[in-house]
């Protein structure tokens, strides 16, 4: 399909929701956050699967490969202690790109444009574009989950609390993706953050040890990253056991969410950056 093809069915759905949102708002976010669906699904090999295939490869190479070295850490097995990571690490990339990329090519393409001079509030506005992320990111994560038991790793402790964590954590970096869409002006500046801050911070936050293991002075430092708390509050809720309490997770989480979400609902209020 080419570029005019693509425009051009954009247009029909942006048309759609403008529609949609005269008569009737709800209606008009709803169509918005189908839109959105369709949209990464109709790409789901690089949206999906490939997610899946490269974090079921970590699994694989460090699963096996240290499992047989370290055998158990705090007293589950290594293969037990891994999965909480990398489902967490696989719902903060996919929560963060799906909304920083699709609200970036929106506005890119000037479509963005036409959606706010519809009645859709702010808030619904935002919401359509955090709920399409949120589902794509928790679908990555929920299958690499399942494949993950599948492979041998055990039940979860607490399915509720492991639910929990991960709508908290996609909601969270979907949040802050729309933040960097608007601020951005051009794809390098939106890779940025994950590349050279949320990668490094998710790889030294506990995904593959525990901070027990690390030196005293290394182990303190680890204690500033926030996503320690949100790997090892997953992990308690998979596993029964973190190397901080679980609640702390959900304080860090939950204070990210709600400032990601009022900077991103003042970015979208001010136009900035969005009605050039």
């Amino acid at each position: 399909m080419d570029r005019e093809a693509i425009t051009a069915a954009a247009q029909r759905r942006i048309d759609e929701i403008v529609a949609g949102a005269h008569t009737e708002p709800g209606r008009g976010m709803w169509t918005l956050f189908v839109r959105e669906i369709r949209r990464f699904w109709s790409f789901g090999s690089q949206t999906i699967i490939s997610p899946v295939v490269t974090t079921l490869l970590y699994f694989l190479v460090f699963g096996y490969s240290l499992g047989e070295r370290l055998q158990e850490i705090r007293g589950i097995p290594y293969i037990d202690f891994l999965v909480p990571g990398l489902v967490m690490l696989s719902v903060i990339n996919n929560a963060y790109m799906n909304a920083a990329f699709s609200l970036f090519i929106a506005k890119v393409h000037g479509m963005v444009i036409d959606l706010l001079v519809t009645p859709l509030s702010y808030w619904q506005f935002l919401g359509a574009y955090t709920a399409a992320a949120m589902v794509r990111a928790m679908l990555v994560g929920s299958i690499i989950w399942v494949v993950a038991m599948l492979m041998g790793a055990s039940l979860p402790y607490s399915a509720a609390l492991t639910i929990l964590f991960m709508l908290l954590t996609a909601l969270s970096f979907s949040m802050l993706g729309l933040c960097v869409a608007i601020v951005s002006e051009d794809f390098d500046q939106v890779n940025l953050l994950p590349n050279f801050l949320i990668t490094p911070l998710t790889f030294l936050g506990g995904v593959f040890y525990s901070v027990d293991m690390l030196p005293d002075f290394w182990r303190m430092v680890s204690y500033f990253n926030p996503v320690l708390y949100m790997v090892n509050g997953l992990r308690f809720g998979m596993t029964g056991v973190s190397d901080v309490p679980w609640w702390a997770g959900l304080l860090v989480l939950t204070g990210q969410s709600a400032a990601f979400g009022f900077i991103a609902l003042g970015l979208l209020k001010s136009g900035y950056k969005l009605r050039d």
